[in-house]
């Protein structure tokens, strides 16, 4: 302090009246304690004293300090620490004004300013200044000026709520003698003191995809049709009563998708990048080529649009035959066959060369001894009447145990036939399956599906979704689409709450049961949204989180969106179609195919046996010997 007397005094003698304002300056950042950048801006309009005198008041401070000209390159246009910057500026210097109005959005997002003038302006003549700059109501743009009846400085704030509107000003505290007196409000963060927007108009864009809901935003009628809109329609009024304003809407009958020849968007989008709509009042998608063109603020409408069908019957994507028993049990099952078989070949080829006992006139073989087990696996009995006791003993143990896996097996088919399949899990599955798909007619689902790269999912597209030539008649309405649901082996893309409400007014109980989703677009819930960038976007969001925390948004979506329907009436009988039996179709027609192939075969080796014996009888006749033969 002492030391700053000295200087203070030197500086007095050399003409430097302004450096009251400078301590004021310091002693107000290390009030405010929060930026890591201190950039001082003045071109030449300050004497070496005075930058001297600032730069050895905010040595003391823990951030860095830069000193420059009035340039705007030199503003922190891309620091990622944008939030941490905190620019002062002399208005008294000649190019401060203009640097101000090129300094676009940073001077109300993100960057905190102060503004000082070193020949003392009164606070009228400042608030002046401010006049036709963008000083919107998020801006951080802190002024000092000379306080009516105090010996020291006032310390303000500015602010409007549109460049048209009218300059607002917050006293945010006093300067005297080093001390800093904030006011009460002061240590409240802007966004929360600003909240009253005192029946400002904001402007509201609004998605209506069908006319009808124009007479239905707030009767919570037909709320399957634009529910997304609905119900964020309620949302936008509720907030909008909470800060104090007025909504002036406008409808527009697409979310918007970039034209590729002009680069602009179209539909709500288009609006909130043309300036035509400060909220996008209908939640929308999260994508890539979005995130440019507007601010994504709070998951208003936790819902998805997904694949929704009905499980298949496990036929239809399965093998019902052989789904019993597991490998390990059908290789025991084998096994046993096959020792079975070898066993009673043994014990009949002993029989044979030791005993008297015959099994016709023929020497028994393991194919006989095989076909005699299988048949008996079958429960069509054995073709070989058992004669002696061994071979007595091998076959009731034989039937006995396999009576057992045979009761097991068959019971299973039943059971099988029946239960729903829960292979379809993925976009793959579904793309490699039976089921059709299909996709309600709307703007969105038409975009995604026709915009995929995804390999799998473009396949999906192009295999399943358009026809051969070329059009697009698998977007069909929604109460078609969940009729076609009903009757099952159809997968139908909709928003969830939307396709739910449906079925669960139009279908049965048991027709409940087994809904299965599969995920398509691959993205997350939709979003609220403003302007890039906007004044209003903290103001927004933090009122859109209230309305979450209250409860209100929760209620509005249990209002408007219908849950998942329980399966509280179980299933009923499903009949047995061609499909349940087809392995076993396929499996009698290989046998028909080979029986008849063993038939032909024989006859034409029965043929040219008959040939060639009588060819051999001629030769014998005529005494002439074949060719071929001594």
């Amino acid at each position: 302090m002492q030391f700053r007397s000295i200087f203070l005094a030197l500086s007095v003698l050399n003409g430097c009246t302004s450096l009251p304002i400078f301590t004021a300056v310091a002693d107000l950042i290390r009030c405010l304690n929060y930026p890591v950048q201190i950039t001082v801006m003045q071109d030449g309009c300050w004497t070496d004293p005075e930058k001297t005198y600032l730069w050895r008041e905010l040595a003391s401070i823990p951030a860095a300090v830069r000193f420059c000209g009035l340039d705007v390159g030199d503003l922190p246009w891309d620091d990622p620490n944008q939030h941490r910057n905190l620019l002062v500026v002399d208005a008294s210097c000649p190019g401060t004004k203009r640097l101000l109005q090129q300094a676009g959005q940073l001077l109300y997002y993100r960057v905190k300013w102060i503004v000082i003038d070193r020949s003392g302006w009164d606070c009228g003549r400042f608030l002046r200044f401010f006049d036709d700059l963008k000083v919107l109501i998020s801006s951080e743009v802190y002024y000092l000026c000379a306080g009516e009846g105090v010996d020291g400085y006032s310390i303000r704030q500015v602010y409007r709520y549109s460049i048209e509107s009218s300059l607002r000003e917050e006293v945010y505290g006093y300067w005297y003698r080093g001390v800093v007196v904030r006011n009460d409000q002061a240590a409240i963060a802007a966004s929360v003191r600003r909240q009253n927007l005192n029946r400002f108009k904001l402007r509201a864009s609004v998605v209506i995809t069908h006319n009808a809901t124009f007479n239905h935003l707030e009767d919570y009628k037909d709320k399957h049709v634009d529910t997304i809109t609905k119900k964020n329609y309620f949302l936008t009024k509720y907030m909008i009563e909470n800060l104090n304003a007025t909504v002036q809407y406008s409808y527009v009958n697409s979310w918007g998708y970039r034209n590729p020849k002009t680069g602009r968007f179209s539909g709500m989008i288009g609006e909130l990048q043309a300036d035509q709509a400060d909220l996008g009042a209908t939640a929308l998608f999260l994508t890539a080529d979005r995130i440019r063109e507007i601010d994504y603020l709070s998951m208003t409408t936790p819902t998805r649009a997904k694949f929704v069908f009905r499980s298949p019957k496990l036929s239809v994507t399965d093998n019902v035959f052989i789904l019993p028993f597991n490998g390990t049990v059908w290789m025991c099952i084998i096994s046993f066959i096959v020792l079975s078989a070898t066993l009673l070949l043994i014990i009949m080829l002993v029989e044979f060369r030791y005993t008297t006992v015959r099994y016709g006139s023929f020497r028994p073989t393991l194919m006989d001894t095989m076909m005699n087990m299988f048949g008996t696996s079958c429960q069509q009995g054995s073709f070989m009447e058992p004669k002696s006791l061994p071979t007595r003993c091998l076959i009731l143990l034989s039937l006995i145990v396999l009576m057992f896996l045979y009761a097991s097996y068959s019971a299973n088919i039943v059971a099988l036939i029946q239960s729903p399949s829960r292979k379809i899990r993925t976009v793959e599955d579904l793309l490699n399956s039976r089921l059709e798909t299909g996709a309600e007619d709307t703007v969105y689902n038409k975009y995604y599906f026709m915009h995929e790269t995804e390999p799998i999912r473009k396949a999906l597209f192009e295999r399943k979704m358009r026809s051969r030539d070329g059009s697009l008649d698998r977007f069909i309405p929604l109460e078609k689409g969940v009729e076609r649901l009903r009757r099952g082996l159809y997968a139908f893309h909709v928003e969830l709450g939307v396709g739910y409400k449906v079925i669960s007014e139009t279908y049965q109980e048991d027709e409940k049961c087994g809904l299965q989703e599969i995920e398509y677009l691959n993205i997350i819930d939709p979003y609220y949204a403003v302007q890039k960038n906007s004044s209003f976007r903290e103001i927004v969001r933090l009122s859109l989180f209230k309305l979450r925390e209250f409860g209100i948004q929760g209620r509005e979506h249990s209002m408007l969106y219908t849950k998942k329907p329980t399966c509280s009436g179980g299933s009923s009988f499903i009949p047995v179609t061609i499909v349940d039996v087809w392995p076993a179709l396929v499996l009698l027609w290989w046998g028909f195919g080979i029986a008849a192939g063993l038939v032909v075969g024989e006859f034409g080796l029965k043929k040219r046996r008959d040939i060639r014996g009588r060819f051999f009888k001629r030769s014998r006749v005529s005494g002439v010997k074949p060719m071929g033969l001594s």
